[in-house]
This record gives structure tokens, sequence and C-alpha cells, in this order.
């Protein structure tokens, strides 16, 4: 353990699903225009003050932020769009003690680069979480998914960045990391990086995880599902917060979380399915020509030396990592999943 961490005390809780979930999401995903009417009827119902939210996002305003409905939608809760006068905005998600709420991506992707400025919660966080993933959203029981939550803390403790990923209905994959910074008094940005042959987060620029396609040895990985950004902000106090000991303070509602410099690109699956985007993507490695070959290794400023990235990711890891699936003994008595011996 790191940061000063006692391990005996530390006892990451996790969900039915392995991961925390915003406690709509799933019919969200699956109910169509009932769902999508939520937003109009919570707009009407909650009117915070606009200014109030524009002052404390503009404070450390992100560069370039752009037009952040161009590319995303708000779906339901107490969300707010901020616009500046230069024509860029930020979406100012909230929550009380009724509810959170929540945007998501226009565009389906099939393979991506995503990258997102965040402002979390200050104060006492403590009980929130604020969420950003990339999730197919046909078959519930084989769905692919790909989740940065940030876990809140009491005020003045570091917050938790809590990671995993599903493929084909199976996750139980969380590492977790204590954030270096204070990601409260300014926007930083988190980038999920998705190809192939594997999957990227990183943390203003630095990666901090990565999982590799491991199909050829029967580990499963989002190959086949196109998958949208969903963004959040919802209530966890029964576990999120040092295993649910301290609970969500509800005097310092409305909590506000900003998300700003919303940039995807990608594949874009026709409804032909992923087929349209090259080759069959199973295959790590694999030489496919045209759209196939989206987004290669050597695309990306931070992506450009692999050995630089390995070194700076181990570093990243030894000093701020703070739970890892693969050295849970206590979880895995009988072995760990097979990824955890590959390479």
């Amino acid at each position: 353990m790191h940061l000063g961490i006692d391990p005996g005390a530390y006892n990451p809780v996790f969900t039915d699903h392995g991961r925390p979930q915003c406690p709509t999401l799933h019919s969200l995903t699956h109910s169509g225009k009932e769902a999508m009417a939520l937003p109009r009827a919570w707009h009407l119902l909650y009117t915070l003050s606009a200014l109030v939210l524009m002052f404390a996002a503009g404070t450390t305003s992100p560069v370039a932020g752009g037009r952040m409905t161009d590319k995303l939608e708000i779906l339901w809760g107490q969300t707010r769009l901020l616009n500046d006068r230069h024509g860029d905005q930020t979406i100012a998600l909230t929550m009380d003690k009724a509810m959170g709420s929540a945007f998501g991506s226009k565009t389906a992707y099939l393979f991506a680069r995503i990258d997102i400025s965040i402002k979390l919660v200050p104060k006492n966080s403590a009980g929130t979480v604020t969420t950003i993933y990339l999730i197919s959203q046909k078959d519930w029981k084989k769905h692919d998914e790909i989740d940065l939550e940030f876990l809140g803390n009491a005020t003045g403790q570091p917050y938790t960045l809590h990671t995993n990923i599903f493929a084909a209905g199976e996750g139980g994959r969380e590492v977790q990391f204590q954030l270096w910074f204070d990601p409260t008094v300014a926007f930083h940005t988190y980038s999920i990086f998705w190809n192939k042959d594997q999957i990227l987060i990183l943390v203003d620029g630095i990666p901090i995880r990565q999982f590799k396609n491991h199909w050829e040895d029967g580990v499963p990985f989002p190959v086949y599902q196109p998958m949208r950004l969903f963004g959040c902000l919802w209530d966890a106090d029964d576990w999120a917060t040092q295993g649910g000991r301290i609970k969500t303070d509800w005097s310092q509602a409305p909590f506000v979380a900003y998300f700003a410099n919303y940039t995807a690109s990608g594949c874009t699956p026709s409804a032909g399915g992923s087929w349209t985007c090259g080759q069959d993507p199973s295959v790590s490695g694999s030489g496919s020509s045209g759209r196939g070959d989206w987004m290669t290794p050597g695309q990306g400023e931070e992506l450009n030396d692999h050995m630089k990235q390995q070194k700076l990711m181990k570093e990243m890891q030894s000093k701020y990592m703070i739970y890892d699936y693969c050295t849970d003994h206590k979880r895995f008595p009988n072995g760990f999943p097979k990824e955890c011996g590959l390479a």
C-alpha cells in the first residue's frame, strides 16, 4: 500500500457487478424515450443558480473548452450547461438528496480515443461518485464497459480513482489509484485509449493502467460492441468512502462536478456492425488495412515511445496504485484470473 494507507484498514467494496453503477443506468440504456424524458421534468423541478455555477467553474477554466453539446447530450437530473463569452461550454453535473445527474455521448464508437477535463466535487465529497465510462447498450449480460470512477472523501483526504473493465459481461478487473493532486481546484484531463490491441487509461497524458488484448489466450476483450460515453454524479455512501464508514453530508449539497474539453476520435461503425471497422479485431496485432487499423499505438504524443510509456506507467503504479485485483490473494485464493499472468 502507498500514501500512508494502513493495509489492514483498506478494504475495497464492490457491487454485485464488480463496480458501482449510476442508479438508473440500466434503465436509461434500455428504456429509450421514457428515460430520455427525465431531463425535462427535472430541469423544471430543480433551479440552481447558473451564476454561482459559472463562477465556480470559471475560476480554473480549461483551455479551449469547445461546444460540449456538439457531441454530448444532457440525459437526466440537475444538469446545467454553462456558456462563456467565447462560446466554450462546461457541463455542471449536480446532485442533492433527491437524485444525481448524467450526460451521454451522441455517438457510439468501436475503438476510440476519449479525452475529457473534469473538476471534481470539492471539500467534503464523501459518499459521492463522479463517473465517466464507455458502455455497450445491447445485451446487458454480455456487455462491454470501461470505467473511471472518482470516489469522494472527507475534506483533506485524497480522491480514489476506481477503474474497471468488462468484456462479454465479465468484469471484476478493478484497479484503484489515489490521485497525486487535488482534482477539485483545477481541471485535469482523463483519457481512455481503446483499440484492438489494448486499453490505456491516462491522467493528464500520463498512462496509469493498461489492459491488453489476450483474446487468443481465452481472455475476453471488448472488440465487437460499440460503446457510448456516459458521465454521471450520484450518491453511493453505502460503499464509496472507506467502505461506507463515512456517509454523505447532505448539508453540503448540492454537490457539483464540472466537465469540459470533451474530444472523441475513433471508428464509428455503421448499422452493419463492427466489421465496417476492418478485419476481425479479435486477432491482436493483425495487419488489417483501412479502418481496422484505427489508432495504432504510434498515434498520439503520449503513446509514441513504448518503452518510455511502460516505464512511466510502472512508476505511477508503484507510487499511487492502492488496489490491484491481480494481487488480491484473499479474493482469489484458488488463483488469479488468467490475464494476470500474461505479459
